[in-house]
C-alpha cells in the first residue's frame, strides 16, 4: 500500500513556529514511522521574507500573503501561530472553508470565537486542533477529550501562567519585591508585549474558558469571569503565607456548584503546602481535574517556551495527520441551553485582606463595623510594621463568607479616612 504524504503550510513564523518546523524537520524519520505517513513542510507565511530567522527556510517556500497558504490546494494542514486575534481569525475561517485542516496555539481568538470557529469546521468539512493553546507542554486537551472522556469534573483548577508563577517564585524564594521581579522578567521576555495578558490575568482566562468549554460545553466570557492578578502583591503577603504553611499562586478555576451552576475565575490565592499545585513553581503550569469516575488527577509540566508549546503544536499536527486518514475527531462537549452561571451571592470561601491603615487606635473598630456590616467574621489578625512612620500594616482573615459580601465591605472601605488606598483581597483556596 502506498504511503501517503501529507503538506503542511505555516502562517506565523514566530519563536513557537520556528520550533515546530525545527522539529519536524530533524525528527522526521521518526515522526514519519509513528504516523504510518510522510509530510512535506510545504511553505511558510511571515511577515517580512527577508528576515534572518533561528530555522533556515528556502525562500520559494516563503510568502507575505497567507492566502498563497490557504488557497493552495496541494497543502493539507494549516498552522495558524500567527497570535493576535482578528487577522487569526480570518486566516483560520479562510482555511476552514478552503477545506483544511487546521492546527493552532492561539487561545486568545479560540476564547474569543470558538464557536464560530467550530462550525465553520462542521460545515466545510474541515478540522480544528488546538491542544498548544492551554498549558504548553501538558496535554491537557487531549485528557479532557479523550482520557477522562467518562468523568463529569466538578472542579478544574490550577496554574495556567507561567510568567506569573515564575515572578511569584522568586518573590517567595528572595524575598524581593513584585517590582524587582518583573524587571528581570520583561529582560528575560517572559511577559507579553501586552504586560496586562499575564500580569493581569487575562491570559489564564482564556485558558480557564477553554477548560470550561471542553469540560462542561459552554463559553464563558472572560469579561464576565472574576479576573484579577498579581500585581498588588507584596512582601507582606509572602510572609502572612509563609507563616500559616501556604503559598501565593495565581489560579485559574472553574467550579460546578451542587445545583449546576458553573463558577469561572483567576486570581491569586493562598494555596496550603499539602496542596501539590502550591508545590509547582518557576515557569511550570499545573491542571488538577477532579472527575466524579477518576477522582483527583494532577498535570504538571512546563506551560510555555519554544519546545513546550512546540510539542504541543507537533502532537496537533500528528492527530490532523491521522484525521486525514481516516480516524475519526472527538466530539465536544455541548451543554446547550441548560448551562447556569453562580451569582457572587452563591460563592463562599474564607478571605485574606491587607489594608494600610493609621497606626492609631480605634482604626480596628471602624474596620470591623465595615466588615460586620456585610456579616464578615473576623477570624485571624495581625498588625505589622510599616516603613512609614504613622502608618501600619493591618492583616486579617474571615471566617466563610461570600465574594459579594466581601465585594461590598471593600466598597465600603475604599476611600475611607481610616485606611490609605484600598483593601487588597487574596482568597484562601480550600480545593473541594
Amino acid at each position: 500500500m502506498e504511503r501517503k504524504t501529507f503538506r503542511i503550510g505555516f502562517i506565523g513564523m514566530g519563536t513557537v513556529a520556528q520550533g515546530v518546523w525545527k522539529h519536524l524537520e530533524g525528527n522526521c524519520g521518526r515522526i514519519s514511522a509513528s504516523l504510518g505517513a510522510d509530510y512535506e513542510l510545504a511553505g511558510a507565511c511571515v511577515r517580512d521574507a527577508s528576515k534572518k530567522r533561528g530555522v533556515s527556510i528556502p525562500s520559494e517556500k516563503l510568502t507575505e500573503n497567507p492566502f498563497d497558504i490557504i488557497n493552495d490546494p496541494s497543502i493539507d494542514i494549516v498552522c495558524e501561530l500567527m497570535g493576535g486575534t482578528d487577522k487569526a481569525f480570518d486566516v483560520t475561517i479562510g482555511a476552514l472553508k478552503a477545506g483544511k485542516v487546521v492546527v493552532s496555539a492561539n487561545k486568545a481568538v479560540i476564547c474569543k470565537k470558538g464557536a464560530e470557529i467550530f462550525e465553520t469546521a462542521r460545515k466545510f468539512g474541515g478540522a480544528y486542533f488546538f491542544e498548544a493553546s492551554v498549558a504548553g507542554g501538558i496535554p491537557i486537551i487531549k485528557v479532557l477529550r479523550e482520557g477522562l472522556v467518562a468523568n463529569s469534573f466538578s472542579l478544574i483548577y490550577g496554574i495556567l501562567n507561567g510568567t506569573c508563577n515564575y515572578i511569584l517564585t522568586r518573590m517567595e524564594r528572595e524575598n524581593a519585591a513584585y517590582e524587582t521581579i518583573i524587571e528581570d522578567a520583561r529582560r528575560l521576555g517572559y511577559v507579553e508585549a501586552d504586560e496586562s495578558l499575564d500580569i493581569d490575568g487575562w491570559d489564564a482566562a482564556h485558558k480557564i474558558c477553554i477548560l470550561a468549554y471542553l469540560a462542561h460545553g459552554v463559553w464563558i466570557d472572560p469579561e464576565k469571569m472574576l479576573v484579577s492578578g498579581i500585581r498588588g502583591i507584596r512582601l507582606e503577603d509572602m510572609m502572612w503565607a509563609r507563616d500559616f504553611d501556604s503559598r501565593i499562586k495565581l489560579v485559574a478555576s472553574v467550579r460546578k456548584n451542587g445545583d449546576g451552576a458553573l463558577f469561572a475565575s483567576v486570581y491569586p490565592a493562598l494555596l496550603p503546602l499539602s496542596d501539590v499545585v502550591a508545590n509547582v513553581n518557576g515557569v511550570y503550569n499545573a491542571v488538577s481535574l477532579s472527575g466524579d469516575v477518576v477522582g483527583r488527577t494532577v498535570h504538571i509540566g512546563r506551560g510555555a517556551g519554544q519546545d513546550a508549546t512546540a510539542s504541543a503544536v507537533i502532537a496537533d499536527i500528528a492527530d490532523a495527520v491521522r484525521y486525514l486518514m481516516g480516524a475519526p475527531v472527538m466530539p465536544l462537549a455541548n451543554a446547550g441551553e441548560n448551562a447556569k452561571f453562580a451569582a457572587l451571592e452563591d460563592v463562599s470561601g474564607e478571605f485574606y485582606l491587607r489594608m494600610e491603615v493609621p497606626d492609631q487606635s480605634g482604626v480596628l473598630a471602624s474596620i470591623a463595623s465595615d466588615l460586620a456590616a456585610e456579616e464578615i467574621s473576623i477570624e485571624l489578625l495581625q498588625q505589622r510594621k510599616h516603613d512609614t512612620p504613622g502608618r501600619a500594616w493591618l492583616l486579617l482573615t474571615t471566617h466563610a463568607t461570600t465574594e459579594a459580601a466581601v465585594k461590598r465591605a471593600c466598597e465600603r472601605l475604599r476611600g475611607a479616612k481610616y485606611i490609605f488606598g484600598e483593601p487588597f483581597v487574596l482568597r484562601i483556596w480550600r480545593g473541594e
